[in-house]
């Protein structure tokens, strides 16, 4: 496990970066020291061996995905069960290092979200509602059609002409995205509500932190960000969007949590929101690019 910091000068806030696996770096965490988690964990989107580990893009080859999409693209419902068995032992260890009473925020594919959400219920998290990140620039239509593999059909080529017709253009039941769902929650207060701010100010969210200047919303609409030239991410998601969640959620000079920090984002919105931020990621590249991310953008 290497941690580098990044953006650590007299009263700003604290980057911390952490390379490893957040399984094994949970468990060193002070307890009750962090207010805020805001991640997107790993589905099966970017090189994700079969032990759910992220990192290994060598994992995605070999794997007959359709058009060299990502493993992730092909439907499996041995995902979300997988999933949901990681997520549960991940908030396991989440939970005792948050304060009481501090929301995690976990993007989902909409799909994922029973399975994620019972993953993270079953380990002792309150699940309080559930937002939408809705985009409208133009996302991979991921549905393929079926005259592929009506070709490779060992049947005459008059047959496999008349599947052809009869499916008429048909494809796979995927529409094009426009949305990615948000899991809110929260690790149980203690007391009431007023108790628990009073002892650790958690618990409650900021009703003014306005997204275009509107009443905060369960539909959140920020497009789709575009990448920096270097930063290889297949996730990334908007600083700003993190930057309004961070504020909905959380108090200036609180500590914000990723666990799986990918590209930064995260790190650099909790920064330019005045919250220091600890970052975990176990893929080296991704390190790198996070580090590069965090010093360009949070000097």
């Amino acid at each position: 496990m290497d941690t580098f910091l990044s953006v650590v000068e007299g009263d700003r806030p604290k980057v911390e970066v952490i390379k490893g696996d957040c399984l094994d770096v949970l468990p060193d965490l002070p307890p009750e020291s962090v207010h805020l988690v805001v991640t997107d964990p790993p589905y099966f989107l970017d090189g994700l061996d079969t032990s759910w580990k992220k990192g290994r893009p060598e994992a995605a080859k070999g794997t007959g995905a359709v058009g060299g999409l990502p493993i992730g693209m092909k439907f499996d419902p041995k995902q979300g069960r997988e999933l949901q068995r990681f997520m549960n032992r991940a908030a396991h260890l989440m939970i005792p290092v948050l304060c009481p009473g501090a929301f995690a925020v976990f993007f989902s594919q909409p799909r994922l979200v029973p399975r994620m959400a019972v993953g993270l219920e079953d380990a002792g998290f309150e699940i309080r509602d559930l937002f939408a990140w809705h985009f409208t620039r133009r996302a991979q239509f991921k549905a393929f059609s079926m005259d592929h593999f009506v070709e490779r059909r060992k049947i005459p080529q008059e047959d496999k002409e008349a599947i052809k017709r009869s499916l008429n253009g048909r494809k796979t039941p995927q529409l094009r995205p426009q949305f990615e769902a948000i899991i809110l929650a929260q690790k149980p207060k203690q007391g009431t509500h007023v108790d628990n701010w009073i002892k650790y100010e958690t618990g409650l969210i900021d009703a003014t932190a306005k997204l275009d200047d509107k009443v905060p919303s369960t539909v959140m609409t920020v497009e789709k960000p575009h990448r920096d030239r270097y930063n290889g991410h297949l996730t990334v998601k908007p600083v700003r969007l993190l930057d309004h969640l961070i504020r909905l959620f959380s108090l200036p000079g609180q500590v914000v949590l990723d666990p799986f920090l990918g590209s930064g984002s995260t790190a650099i919105a909790a920064h330019q929101a005045g919250r220091s931020c600890i970052g975990i990621e176990i893929n080296p590249d991704y390190v790198q690019i996070s580090e590069r991310r965090i010093k360009e953008k949070c000097q």
